[in-house]
């Protein structure tokens, strides 16, 4: 990897940009940290791509749940459940996807990116119940959700918080900055869990998901400031997650078909 002061700089930029999204909203981590390690760091195997992002991802989701707990906005009891339930499925999801062609691998994320994202603008002006919580009438329904992302999560080598954050929305039909922080829990379960499984197989290049995690520390905090001031707007949170879901999805279609 070059270590040049230009490069390095650039690393951490798009350790930044990776930490502002999981902050603003708690999940497009892994979205934007696997292109921008192919595409823009210049990895050029996207297994190393993937299980680094993993690492990096898990890391700046812990920090920006540090931000989100002293905001009171994590309901622990979900958090807990869906992560327990999604570790699981990670730690399977990732086993299969190493068997997978990275280029194809890549290119079904994209295709999945794109489906989830008009999930979300469907329900964009839900606010949810702030008083949502997991009882034993939703617990089959949040450990159901949890086991399926996780899956995914793994399989895909994402944090998979554009899929826990509709997935705590659709099973407990809490506010999506409560979906938000709560979804850091579970991201950072499912991220170190496929790191590890990516770390057994020599997948990490660990001075890039070190230089990662540097530059998302910082952007996960002014995420998390910035989410605050959205969430009192009907939908805002919602349709610029979906907006990065579509124009990351449609780039990496582009790459994908272009052979790049």
């Amino acid at each position: 990897m070059v270590s040049d002061p230009a490069h390095v700089l650039l690393e951490l930029l798009s350790g930044g940009v990776v930490g502002f999204t999981l902050g603003l909203i708690g999940g497009g981590g892994s979205i934007l940290a696997v292109p921008l390690m192919v595409y823009v760091v210049g990895v050029s195997n996207p297994h190393v791509a993937i299980g680094t992002s993993a690492v990096s991802v898990a890391v700046n989701a812990l920090a920006g749940l540090v931000h989100h707990a002293r905001a009171q906005t994590v309901k622990w009891r979900c958090a807990a459940i869906f992560a327990s339930c999604g570790i699981v499925g990670a730690l399977v999801g990732a086993s299969v996807g190493k068997a997978v062609d990275g280029r194809r691998l890549l290119l079904c994320f994209a295709i999945l990116m794109i489906g989830v994202g008009f999930l979300m603008l469907r329900g964009r002006h839900d606010r949810g119940c702030a008083d949502a919580q997991c009882n034993r009438q939703n617990a089959s329904k949040v450990m159901t959700f949890g086991g399926l992302t996780g899956l995914l999560s793994g399989f895909f080598g994402i944090g998979g918080g554009f899929l826990i954050v509709p997935g705590l929305i659709a099973s407990t039909h809490m506010p999506i900055l409560n979906a938000v922080g709560t979804s850091l829990v579970a991201v950072a379960a499912f991220g170190l869990s496929t790191a590890i499984s990516y770390m057994i197989s020599g997948y990490i290049d660990w001075g890039l998901a070190a230089l990662f995690i540097i530059g998302g520390t910082v952007g996960s905090y002014a995420g998390m400031r910035v989410s605050r001031r959205m969430a009192g707007s009907s939908g805002a949170l919602t349709i610029f997650f979906a907006g990065v879901i579509f124009c990351v999805a449609t780039y990496m279609i582009w790459r994908c078909e272009a052979g790049g």
